[in-house]
């Protein structure tokens, strides 16, 4: 609970220092007394929005403290909140919240002295305070607001939560098979076209660094009598195959005999006699190659014609497909896993309906239970709420939570009955009231006056206060409207 409460330097309060006592605390003054104030010092010290206006008047920051003392069952409920954030060494029954507003902007918030962020402060802080503002009375004339309140009443919420896990689940796959039946035409078309990219791209047999080798050969052939050409003059210049060129072979040769000369009378020149030698062995290699080439190369107007075509062929591709052959074959292998995807549809389709059987099925159970356990609550909320409305003068009245439920051919299956649902399942609740004896029970908001409304409020927070583990509750003009 909260026990003690700091503020500085907030609005028109200087400083201001509140203890709080196990039980009913009651903050009363005339208007503008700055009863609000303080309120707006807590909900702002609980993560509310920064407003630099708060600040008083000559003054550099504003600053808010709340202690709280910890039952045995806060510990457990927050302790996985401060030991994530080192925050539980030095406080085990009380945790310390504050924050601070400066001019600039710049507000800093902490848990038991250590500064973290807005999130992590208003974590902490929503198990241990509740606060109803002025006006709340008037949600309670929507209806829906009404089934939210009966399931804190029954201590729904851990079963509404799971409800609403497998209700989400639930609609993912129904959504998932209203867009296969919806669009399984137009799949039917998809898939034709893919197979349409996949048959010819498979039909051109493309691997990957063939446009370049075929770039490559288109060159040799457009080329090939200036290839045969320069060829043959360069084995001829080496070789001497044309008797009217003296070939770089018998020349080299002749050097190399004259060098054989002169070592015999110089050994200092062996050195360049090997190196002459290597140059001859190397010449040799270079015409046998040169021969073996120009005996590789023709003039094949035929296989030029192929390459041309098998190079346009690529174009086509490349201008529908991709950039490259690469991309092409990648986008080959990606329409093939969704044709796999389209052509398995029907069998998805059979896999999910089974599955969204069993979920309509097992919510449907889920939601029954949900519901017999708000019908339970609505009956002691019921005599707590009238309870309360006799000792607030109002004798004779009564109060009534009413059930509906709504046929659906494609609902939850609840009792024979196919039935209209959503993530609370498939009840919808409203609150009706009687307020004078013999009067039939209507909705609030088609009978209940402003401070009839108003009580009808303080009876319902009152009820639901005795099962609320919230252990600090805080009502802003509690008899707003009440009256007497």
């Amino acid at each position: 609970m909260l026990t003690e409460l700091y503020i500085r330097n907030f609005a028109i309060i200087d400083e201001l220092r509140l203890k709080f006592h196990n039980g009913f605390n009651v903050l009363t003054g005339e208007t503008g007394a700055g009863k609000s104030i303080i309120l707006d010092a807590v909900t702002l010290m609980l993560g509310g929005r920064a407003d630099t206006t708060l600040v008083r008047s000559g003054a550099g920051e504003a600053y808010v403290e709340a202690t709280f003392t910890l039952s045995d069952a806060l510990k457990k409920l927050i302790a996985p909140i401060l030991e994530a954030e080192g925050l539980d060494e030095e406080h085990e029954d009380d945790v310390l919240l504050s924050r601070e507003l400066r001019l600039n902007g710049r507000n800093i918030c902490r848990v038991n002295g250590r500064t973290v962020n807005l999130s992590v402060l208003r974590d902490v802080a929503e198990p241990l305070i509740d606060i109803h503002g002025q006006g709340e009375h008037l949600s309670l004339l929507q209806p829906r607001s009404h089934l939210p309140l009966l399931d804190s009443y029954a201590g729904a919420q851990a079963e509404r939560a799971a409800l609403g896990k497998e209700i989400t689940a639930l609609q993912e796959i129904q959504h998932e098979l209203a867009d296969l039946r919806q669009n399984e035409r137009l799949l039917a078309q998809r898939a034709d076209m893919l197979r349409f990219q996949v048959e010819e791209i498979e039909a051109a047999r493309l691997d990957d660094g063939e446009e370049e080798e075929l770039r490559a050969e288109r060159t040799r052939l457009a080329n090939s009598e200036q290839l045969m050409k320069s060829a043959s003059e360069a084995v001829n210049l080496l070789t001497g195959m044309d008797d009217e060129t003296q070939a770089v072979a018998d020349m080299l040769g002749q050097a190399e005999r004259s060098l054989i000369q002169l070592t015999r009378y110089d050994e200092t020149q062996g050195p360049l006699l090997e190196r002459l030698q290597g140059l001859i062995y190397q010449l040799s290699e270079v015409s046998s190659e040169l021969q073996s080439y120009l005996d590789e190369v023709e003039y094949n107007p035929k296989r030029l014609d192929f390459v041309e075509e098998r190079l346009e062929l690529i174009n086509q591709l490349k201008r529908k497909y991709g950039e490259d052959i690469s991309t092409i074959l990648a986008l080959r292998d990606r329409a093939k896993a969704e044709l796999t995807r389209i052509d398995n549809s029907e069998e998805r389709i059979a896999e999910l309906t089974k599955t969204e059987e069993q979920y309509l099925r097992r919510c449907g159970e889920m939601a029954l239970a949900l519901s017999k356990k708000r019908q339970a609550a609505a009956q002691k909320l019921a005599t707590a709420v009238v309870t309360q409305l006799t000792d607030l003068q109002m004798d004779g009245a009564k109060f009534e939570v009413q059930f509906e439920r709504t046929p659906q051919s494609d609902g939850l299956y609840v009792e024979g009955e196919r039935l209209a649902f959503d993530k609370t399942g498939f009840d919808t609740a409203e609150f009706l009231i009687s307020t004078n004896p013999g009067e039939p029970l209507k909705p609030m908001v088609k009978v209940a006056s402003g401070g009839e409304t108003a009580r009808l409020m303080l009876a319902l927070k009152t009820a639901l206060a005795q099962v609320d583990k919230t252990p600090t509750l805080i009502f802003d003009e509690i008899d707003q409207g009440i009256g007497g």
